[in-house]
């Protein structure tokens, strides 16, 4: 091997050695070393930098108290100036401060329409895009006996065309304009938004516009989306661990049909459905004075109430649906059941209790106390069941929010040697701690920092500001909360988390579901 390509190698293993955490300064290249002798050559050349140094230092010191008076006269006539035009500039700059100036709140204007559409508009040009939501006041709480899931049925049903829009070419005209589209369903109603660059404000307005005005409801399209539910709901409820869970604690814990059934519905009564009852769902529900149009984005608020007016305003109402019956017979005592579950591996425990609906003094109080109990792994459930006694994989604690009564859920994913007994009275010991004792300082100013790092990224997009524009505006009637709901919060104090935790969190407003691996379902030792 010749002598350079021994150095090559010599020189790759060395790099390859310091990638692999060998320092720098143990490395030895010899071919990188530099060879200095004191030649006469050298030596002259040390002389010239030696009287160049000596005249560079020569010249300062002649020239610094020159530079040096200069500068102290300068500052002297800036510090003798007149203060008023200083004042006037150091004003200026404060007035600008971002700090002291920008708001939170989110400006919108609100109409209505001569067929009773409701329309919100908020302008904000930070950039170039817009999104638009549709929320119509239907879910599957509006739903009968014998026809559950079609709510959501029918929200598949809105995505295969209209009048002007061919099946399939929704989605295809938003995302070849550079958009984004979707819709989502839950018990007390329904949307549809989407996201385009702000020179696609027409588009958007049309293709919602067109499929509220006249669907394509056709049993082709109806036999094929009743296909992708059913589909769906395998996926989620029926082949997936703890998949039924969800519908056992719902149907167990409420009395009233409005709340005791799941959204996606059940196969019989899917299989059932007709294009008689799509028909008609769509007259009676998808009508502009059953909804809510919320645009938020680049543009000027004139223009795009002009073009809604365009597209929406001919659109004939319809005969106000009836408001389904939401009251819940108060509970008199404790529920129970244990479930089997195929897929799941490890048993859990839900715990329900029954409290107030969404936007009630109470059950903002019971939605931060969810934030106590177990947001963060610094919070009371996830100290006490995971790290301390090690006696559980997950936990949640959560107030559901819900236009009628709700739920505050205690979800506990257990170990799978634990016992549940003891977890369970583990929980109830922590729900009497609460009860007993005020929560601290501490506790009560996490929860409010992490509900103002929850307003940032709640109203960061366009999207998700026209997504609560529309749901607090069919929930509550009332779009403002989009600002206003924030100081709710701010007004819980310790006292209102003790009251409200004394309050809902009896033995007799609760309803237990034990879900248990299949091959576990007989040791009924664990679950006294």
């Amino acid at each position: 091997m010749a002598k350079g390509d021994e150095r090559a190698v010599d020189f790759r293993h060395r790099f390859l050695g310091a990638r692999n955490g060998v320092r720098f300064a143990r490395m030895n290249f010899p071919s990188l070393y530099f060879h200095f002798s004191w030649s006469r050559r050298n030596r002259r050349r040390a002389r010239h930098f030696l009287a160049a140094g000596i005249a560079a230092a020569f010249i300062c010191v002649i020239l610094a108290p020159r530079y040096i008076d200069a500068a102290q006269k300068k500052t002297a006539n800036r510090d003798n100036a007149p203060a008023k035009p200083t004042q006037a500039a150091e004003t200026d700059r404060s007035a600008k401060s971002p700090h002291e100036t920008k708001s939170y709140e989110i400006a919108f204007k609100e109409f209505k329409l001569t067929n009773g559409l409701r329309v919100l508009l908020a302008e904000d040009h930070s950039a170039p895009t817009y999104s638009i939501c549709v929320t119509y006041n239907v879910g599957s709480r509006d739903e009968r006996p014998g026809r559950t899931g079609f709510a959501h049925l029918f929200e598949h049903m809105l995505f295969q065309g209209s009048a002007n829009v061919g099946k399939g070419e929704h989605f295809i005209l938003i995302q070849n304009n550079g958009g984004s589209a979707n819709g989502t369903t839950n018990m007390d109603r329904t949307n549809y938004f989407e996201t385009l660059p702000a020179n696609q404000l027409e588009l958007g307005i049309f293709l919602e516009a067109d499929r509220m005005s006249a669907a394509a409801i056709t049993q082709a399209n109806f036999d094929n989306q009743r296909l992708t539910v059913q589909e769906e709901r395998r996926q989620s409820y029926d082949n997936r661990p703890y998949g039924k869970t969800y519908e056992a604690v719902i149907d167990l814990a409420y009395d009233n049909f409005a709340y005791k059934h799941s959204t996606i519905g059940s196969m019989d009564d899917l299989n059932a459905a007709t294009i008689e009852d799509a028909e008609l769902f769509f007259r009676s529900y998808y009508a502009p004075n059953n909804a809510v149009v919320a645009l938020v984005g680049d543009f000027k608020t004139d223009v795009a109430l002009r073009l809604v007016k365009k597209y929406f305003e001919n659109i004939a109402p319809q005969k106000t649906p009836k408001a389904p019956d939401m009251t819940e017979p108060e509970q008199k005592g404790e529920r129970r059941k244990v479930i089997e579950d195929n897929f799941a591996r490890t048993p859990r425990l839900d715990i329900v209790y029954k409290i107030p609906p969404g936007n009630t003094a109470d059950w903002y109080a019971l939605d931060v106390l969810g934030y106590v109990l177990s947001n963060g792994v610094s919070s009371r459930l996830y100290q006490k069941f995971v790290k301390e006694k090690e006696l559980a994989l997950r936990v949640e604690a959560d107030a559901n929010e819900l236009r009628g009564p709700s739920l505050f859920w205690f979800s506990i994913m257990a170990r799978p040697t634990t016992d549940l007994g003891a977890l369970e009275t583990l929980l109830y010991d922590e729900i009497a701690r609460l009860q007993k004792e005020p929560i601290a300082d501490w506790e009560l100013a996490k929860v409010q920092m992490q509900l103002r790092r929850q307003r940032a990224q709640q109203t960061y997009s366009s999207r998700s500001r026209a997504n609560a524009l529309g749901h607090f505006a069919v929930f509550y009637n009332d779009p403002g909360l989009i600002n206003s709901i924030w100081s709710r919060y701010e007004q819980i104090t310790k006292a209102d988390l003790q009251r409200v935790a004394q309050t809902y969190f009896r033995a007799s407003n609760r309803t237990v579901v034990t879900t248990l691996p299949k091959s576990a379902a007989g040791e009924s030792g664990k679950i006294q």
